[in-house]
């Protein structure tokens, strides 16, 4: 039996006006970054700017990942369009990687070329302007994330959040350029590029781990439950996947052989009300009747 998937298209309308919030921060952030780090011929800045600019861009595609992940189930996708979601999350490590080339590109040109930049405090205001928005909108985006259980917001949140530490390496380098250092703007963009490279890792990882239906629920735990429900022998076979919102799990339970059908079926309902009372995130169980055999010893099966 599978939940009315109501909360759950409520629940995308929700990720989809997040999104739509942060897409417009991001670009207002991305210009002011990038505008400034041209006219301050920052390559630090700049790429700072690049970084800003893929967000929003992680964001357009977010929203579209969402727009189709919102239909509900149909006889081509029979648990529906979830999934969507999370290949968006994949979308945006592609698109954090093409901004390491970039940001790569930019630091090479400033330390080979003698390329530095010119810190006024005006560029220095700009960039603390853009560094409290980015933290407030980290912020917002990981609890509304949390709350929503949706892996597009988490993975933007990181990549939001990585903008914070960007922000501020590249604060560092415009204080010691302003000292007398100036290779420090290029060796930062470099430091830049290992920070975004550990936040396309974290994205793609998570996302990789939906899409090869990575288990979400300890057996154990879910046969201890099943086992709780009078007259269920063993619990074997338990399997679980999905995303942190909609976990699918199916399951076999061995019965007396003497029950009736409709007494076996009372009980594989008591398994699954057992199971997402306890689960709020699982949408669906499917439990296989099995009449009780000789018990066996083989690993995966759970007995009383």
């Amino acid at each position: 039996m599978r939940r009315v998937d109501a909360s759950l298209i409520e629940r995308n309308r929700k990720v989809r006006t997040v999104l739509a919030a942060i897409l417009a921060a991001n670009w207002a952030v991305a210009v002011a970054k990038i505008v400034f780090g041209w006219m301050s011929d920052s390559a630090a800045v700049t790429a700072d700017g690049v970084h800003s600019f893929i967000d929003g861009g992680s964001n357009v595609l977010g929203l579209v990942a969402m727009s189709v992940a919102s239909q509900p189930a149909d006889a081509n996708h029979p648990y529906g369009h979830g999934k969507f979601e999370a290949l968006a999350s994949l979308g945006i490590g592609a698109m954090i990687g093409i901004a390491m080339l970039e940001l790569g590109r930019m630091a090479l040109d400033s330390l080979l070329h003698d390329r530095h930049p010119t810190v006024s405090p005006l560029m220095v205001g700009v960039m603390v302007g853009t560094l409290l928005v980015n933290l407030a909108v980290a912020i917002l985006e990981r609890k509304q994330g949390e709350k929503l259980k949706s892996p597009l917001l988490l993975a933007d949140a990181r990549h939001t959040l990585s903008d914070v530490g960007v922000t501020l390496a590249v604060l560092g380098s415009i204080g010691l350029v302003w000292l007398g250092f100036p290779k420090a703007d290029g060796i930062v963009t470099l430091g830049v590029m290992v920070v975004v490279a550990r936040v396309a890792w974290g994205i793609v990882k998570q996302a990789v781990g939906i899409l090869s239906d990575t288990a979400r629920l300890d057996p154990q735990k879910v046969a201890n439950l099943t086992l709780q429900v009078p007259g269920v022998r063993s619990c074997r076979d338990v399997r679980s996947r999905g995303m942190e919102g909609t976990v699918y799990v199916d399951l076999k339970i061995e019965v007396d052989p003497q029950l009736t059908t409709a007494r076996a079926h009372e009980m594989a309902d008591a398994v699954e009300a057992r199971l997402q009372a306890e689960f709020p995130e699982v949408v669906d169980v499917v439990v296989h009747v099995e009449p009780a055999r000789v018990p066996s010893s083989l690993p995966g099966v759970f007995t009383r």
